[in-house]
């Protein structure tokens, strides 16, 4: 058994197919340790550090930073027993390894089928040119047919070699390849090394693949190669732009002006889910104005407790737990629509919407029903510091049930939220403003959100979802008479 294993990118949750290298941990030649981790991974749904499933010394890193890897295939090598002397094959001998395999035999074997095999280049000589799946080598110096009428070579030929033009025949322009094909290089004769997706990347962006010059292994292409060859390469709308007299609204309009953002990732998962949430699922929202300045207050005397300056507190708790208490009164809110049948469920994942730099996720709490308000407020916490930095694992962000998104934290009022795939509530929660309010007779200034609850019309009708969204009104306008009423 080889002492060089080959680690595959593995099934980082719920039957993801691929996930995009951002940066490796590790380089080659390293030493690394069990379960050490080696490479941050970003899939559909969240960036994941993956750790090492062997002790060992990195050998080979088959994908460079911003490749697009699927599931199973290989993406390091670890030589599980560096102290067992020098390997007697330097590259692991898996199918996936092609790359770098190839670039070896090809340096070693292209000399001498040169001289041994009388041809050069050509698919019987002994040298090879590494290539990726799908994209063969030129195969301009193929072996040609003899004319007819012209004798065969005769065996003793390869004696009296025929002379080789200088240079070869020049290629006409316009039968190159279309810009950002890129199916040979700069050298004519040497395919540019880049994967199918980066050469549509490359068509759509109009850039030339062999003008680029690639940062990966062996020289291959990235998708960072590309949007950088197309931010430092003129446009053709450049010159229409230019042609505008100036003092023109038009003048400096032009494509050059644009960017072009891929959609991938978290971004992509969400534009698919809302789609799909949006056109099968017959939203309803409504709305509730609120005084919360007994809840306003309430907090505070909460933060002066001892057992609780160290904890954050923030108005979107009480409404965590106004959520979770008015579930409890009304449990058909917390189920799914699933097809001849409702599934109602008899726990609470509360998802927590949270903005992140890779885009908006709902990491949810599991069972929050069962956390006291401590530990409510500890796992609130730790959801969100998370989900900034960019932590939070798939399996954190799988199997929500209700969602709150607290649009407050923006100073927006409040929003129609749709509804997360699977759930039939989501509450948006606007922001806490001081404003003049009817209390006890008289115009004051007081503390009043905004709720906004969107929920699907098959599962909750209108006097189900208005009793919700009062109780959690209700709760939030006295949260310390609400506690002893509901508990």
């Amino acid at each position: 058994m080889s002492r060089v294993k080959e680690f595959n990118l593995p099934d980082l949750g719920e039957g993801l197919t691929e996930g995009e290298i951002l940066s490796w941990l590790v380089k080659v030649g390293d030493t690394i340790e069990l379960n050490q981790p080696i490479v941050e991974v970003e899939t559909a749904k969240a960036a994941v550090e993956i750790p090492a499933k062997w002790a060992g010394r990195v050998q080979s890193i088959f994908h460079a930073e911003g490749a697009t890897v699927e599931v199973g295939t290989p993406i390091i090598a670890i030589d599980t027993d560096p102290t067992a002397g020098p390997l007697a094959t330097p590259e692991p001998t898996g199918g996936t390894a092609k790359a770098s395999s190839a670039a070896a035999s090809a340096a070693v074997e292209a000399p001498r089928g040169s001289t041994e095999s009388g041809q050069n280049g050509d698919a019987t000589s002994g040298g090879r040119t590494p290539v990726l799946v799908g994209y063969g080598p030129r195969t301009t110096a193929a072996k040609r047919r003899p004319r007819k009428g012209t004798a065969p070579a005769a065996p003793a030929a390869p004696a009296r070699p025929t002379p080789v033009p200088a240079q070869p025949t020049p290629v006409p322009v316009a039968t190159g390849p279309t810009p950002g094909s890129g199916r040979s290089g700069p050298a004519g004769g040497t395919p540019v090394l880049a994967k199918p997706p980066v050469r549509k990347l490359a068509k759509d962006l109009g850039v030339d693949l062999s003008t680029v010059t690639g940062s990966g292994p062996l020289g291959s292409i990235s998708r960072e190669d590309v949007r950088q060859a197309a931010s430092a390469t003129p446009t053709t709308a450049e010159p229409l732009a230019a042609a505008v007299p100036v003092g023109s609204t038009t003048a400096n309009v032009g494509a050059h002006r644009e960017q072009r953002i891929p959609v991938k990732g978290v971004r992509k998962l969400t534009a698919e889910n809302m789609s799909r949430s949006a056109f099968t699922a017959p939203h309803v929202t409504e709305f509730l104005t609120v005084d919360m300045t007994r809840a306003m207050k309430a907090l505070d005397r909460l933060r002066q407790r001892r057992e609780w300056r160290d904890v954050r507190v923030s108005p979107l708790l009480l409404v965590a737990k106004a959520v979770l208490l008015a579930v409890r009164r009304h449990p058909m809110v917390n189920s799914t629509w699933a097809g001849d049948e409702i599934v109602v469920k008899d726990y609470v994942n509360l998802g927590i919407a949270a903005a992140t730099e890779r885009g908006l996720i709902v990491p949810n709490v599991k069972d929050a029903g069962r956390l006291t308000l401590r530990e409510l407020a500890d796992s609130l916490t730790d959801l969100v510091q998370t989900a900034k930095a960019g932590k939070t694992s798939p399996g954190d962000m799988s199997g929500g049930t209700l969602t709150i998104t607290n649009v407050g934290v923006f100073g927006v009022d409040t929003g129609t939220p749709i509804l997360p795939p699977g759930e039939s509530a989501i509450l948006a929660f606007g922001a806490v403003r001081k404003m003049p309010w009817v209390h006890k007779g008289k115009v004051r200034p007081r503390q009043v959100t905004t709720l906004g609850l969107s929920f699907d019309h098959r599962i909750i009708d209108g006097e189900l979802g208005s009793r919700f969204l009062r109780d959690i009104g209700d709760f939030l306008a006295d949260p310390e008479a609400a506690l002893l009423a509901w508990t």
